[in-house]
């Protein structure tokens, strides 16, 4: 897939974008024998990229983990006290970081990879990718409470949602669960709906990220997508960009 070089240049090392701008303004950069301008795109997988006429350096190997994170746990690579992370949870070396984070208290699918192309391809708005989740809320909702997050709701400070796809799984005399789609991912999007429009969130589970699905990982489990999983990934994401 063509990306643009300077981030080409950048994942491989060759300092900030701005810098990595600079390289290709100053005629060093070519690509397949030709200097290349600002602006060019190049596929790191196909084309011979060279600066000074030296071929630059092998990007580091991709990986991309499928994690099913538990309850309790942060979505993040760091932090400051001893609270579990979803780095922690995964034992392979390296540097990779999650994409399509949950708040502490959510629990499901999360994707950590080292790949700076598809993490923003995956995280930006305008790829529009659906994230499926099972929520369970109480008390169980009325059809006009439903009906607010299909269409899109204000939120405090009057931010507005998007249409959500929504519909009732499974109910119970106190809660009922819930099947939600959504295609963007404001932070705590579902619990703040829910607020909004007189529910409560018990418990919420993601199970699908565009074409990932949690399948049968148990809390704090993990893999590595198959190849054929990230090819389809990326030809879906292609497809929309």
């Amino acid at each position: 897939m063509e990306i643009r070089l300077q981030k080409i240049l950048a994942q491989a090392g060759y300092g900030s974008r701005r810098k990595c701008e600079d390289l290709i303004a100053q005629e060093r950069v070519a690509i397949n024998g030709t200097i290349a301008t600002l602006g060019m795109k190049a596929d790191p997988e196909r084309d011979t990229i060279t600066i000074d006429q030296i071929p630059i350096n092998e990007p580091e190997t991709k990986l991309y983990i499928l994690l099913h994170k538990p309850k309790g746990v942060l979505s993040t690579v760091s932090t400051p006290d001893r609270r579990p992370t979803v780095r922690s949870l995964v034992d392979l070396p390296g540097r990779f970081y999650p994409v399509g984070r949950l708040d502490l208290h959510s629990e499901g699918l999360i994707l950590l990879t080292n790949d700076g192309v598809l993490t923003h391809q995956l995280t930006h708005p305008s790829f529009e990718h659906e994230k499926e989740y099972r929520v369970q809320v109480t008390p169980p909702p009325r059809e006009n409470q439903l009906a607010a997050w299909r269409k899109g709701m204000f939120l405090e400070k009057g931010e507005l949602t998007r249409p959500a796809k929504v519909w009732i799984e499974h109910q119970e005399p106190e809660s009922a669960w819930l099947g939600v789609i959504l295609k963007e991912g404001k932070k705590r999007q579902i619990r703040r709906m829910a607020e909004s429009s007189g529910l409560h969130v018990r418990r919420l589970i993601r199970i699908r990220m565009a074409n990932l699905t949690l399948g049968d990982l148990l809390p704090g489990e993990w893999r590595k997508l198959h190849q054929n999983e990230i090819i389809e990934l990326k030809n879906l994401l292609s497809d929309r960009g």
